[in-house]
């Protein structure tokens, strides 16, 4: 079993790094947090948020689960979202899913994952919204990628509904909400170009919180 000494070694070594140029680092990350983005991401070891957008400390507010979902009876995820819109005032909401997703993989089998099945249902959901499109693709592969940028797409859809997110917007024309996915082959990040205006006009007379047309 291997020791957790190493990771306080790394820990001392890490803040001899963030010292070395800027002695009031750690002075200035206590006093506040001011991040410009909320992130939304898959709990997978393998996807560091900050690290894969180039933001230090204090830059990147984060939530992460399993395949990066935005369920609306998860208090944990809308605690985050409304925290993050009305306190921190975040001009931008990420959701990052991954390819090579396996929790958009394990959604695609049909098999009992006990505890993890009402969660991944969500995903199965997403199937179901996209059926024709997805099945319609022979490749495996091919399939299985497009459904972890749907299932990305429908989440950014879900953070719109949230009456946080519309009457943020409604008064000051934040925050942007984008859909992204992050390729393990090559590091880079994938911008699905999610069209936040749109999505939030064709979908408000159904979830409108505000009231009025926005």
């Amino acid at each position: 079993m291997p020791s957790c000494d190493k990771i306080f070694e790394q820990n001392k070594k890490w803040v001899e790094e963030k010292t070395r140029d800027d002695k009031e680092f750690f002075s200035k990350l206590a006093n506040t947090q001011v991040p410009d983005y909320l992130y939304i991401g898959c709990s997978d070891s393998r996807v560091p948020a900050n690290e894969i957008m180039g933001l230090d400390s204090g830059e990147l507010f984060v939530h992460r689960n399993i395949a990066n979902l935005v369920v609306n009876i998860d208090l944990n995820v809308m605690s985050v979202i409304e925290y993050a819109v009305k306190h921190l005032e975040v001009k931008h909401i990420i959701v990052c899913g991954h390819y090579n997703c396996g929790g958009v993989k394990a959604a695609m089998s049909p098999q009992d994952v006990g505890i993890l099945n009402p969660w991944l249902r969500n995903i199965r959901d997403v199937y179901r919204l996209h059926v024709q499109e997805l099945d319609a693709i022979q490749d495996e592969t091919a399939r299985y990628n497009r459904l972890v940028e749907l299932n990305v797409q429908e989440q950014c859809v879900n953070v719109i509904k949230t009456a946080a997110v519309q009457k943020s917007y409604d008064e000051k024309g934040f925050p942007q909400v984008h859909g992204w996915v992050f390729d393990l082959h090559n590091g880079l990040l994938k911008d699905l170009e999610i069209d936040f205006p749109n999505i939030l006009r064709n979908i408000q007379h159904i979830y409108n919180i505000t009231g009025h047309e926005i």
